[in-house]
């Protein structure tokens, strides 16, 4: 086993789903002092089954440490690990887990229109075949019914698995103040960073400088900045649904200014 001598990760790309954690992932793993997965994006081992593997399993996905003394000489700062997995944020056992396992690690969240999240990820889990309803409203209608009882299972079995509350959560996993107001607790504000991903696509560069120095790593020029999962919309969204949707995630929103230093980009 080498899993002694890999690096844990310093920081997670936790979420949220459909925002823009692949890009993110890929222009930070062009950093020569951060370090991705060996194999894959996200490892997934705080919010499946995986976890009932135990950590060195999880540490057999990272890089050594041989090199990094040699990488802290060449660049003047020290090597991180990180890994990405939307899936962290909203499950419901994840947060406590990384808490536990992972203690003085770091988290960064991406959130985007909710609206424009429940349109993509619907969009996106019929492509995979997850998500049977070609009816975006029709779907939406149905999640409440399709997530029911995650919450009783996760307790019952924490190595659970729940289709509905993974794949069909349209409009749960959009209320991102829920979910970031569930970390701070475990976490501490200073150790969470919430980024707007429009503001993030549209100048990355304030972005990604932002993020360097929450990371503590120097910057060495700028990563090619690309969009990564992007898929086109089947058809567009009615007027009248999309103010409807609005309105049920105004109060969600507004939670978001203290996390974002300002109003989300969507509101204004």
């Amino acid at each position: 086993m080498t899993s002694a001598v890999r690096l844990l990760p310093s920081f997670l790309i936790m979420g949220a789903q459909r925002c823009g954690t692949t890009s993110l992932y890929r222009a930070l793993a062009q950093h020569p002092l951060l370090y991705k997965p060996v194999l894959r994006k996200g490892v997934h081992y705080f919010d499946t089954a995986s976890y009932g593997h135990g950590l060195a399993w999880y540490r057999a996905h990272f890089p050594m440490r041989i090199g990094t003394a040699l990488l802290i000489r060449r660049f003047g700062g020290l090597p991180q690990a990180f890994e990405s997995s939307p899936y962290y944020l909203f499950h419901p056992l994840a947060a406590e887990r990384i808490a536990a396992d992972l203690p003085g690690v770091k988290l960064i969240v991406l959130v985007r229109d909710p609206v424009e999240r429940a349109c993509s990820a619907h969009a996106h889990e019929l492509a995979r075949g997850f998500e049977t309803e070609e009816c975006f409203e029709r779907a939406l209608e149905l999640e409440e019914e399709r997530v029911a009882g995650a919450g009783e299972l996760f307790l019952a079995d924490p190595h659970a698995a729940h289709h509905g509350h993974r794949h069909l959560a349209y409009l749960a996993r959009g209320r991102y103040a829920d979910q970031l107001e569930r970390l701070e607790p475990l976490f501490g504000r200073d150790r969470i960073m919430v980024i707007d991903s429009h503001r993030f696509f549209h100048d990355p560069e304030p972005v990604y400088d932002r993020l360097l120095r929450f990371l503590r790593v120097p910057r060495f020029g700028y990563p090619g900045f690309s969009r990564h999962n992007w898929r086109p919309r089947p058809k567009q969204l009615p007027d009248s649904l999309r103010l409807r949707l609005m309105d049920r995630f105004e109060e969600h929103d507004r939670r978001l200014v203290r996390w974002l230093d300002g109003e989300p980009s969507w509101r204004r």
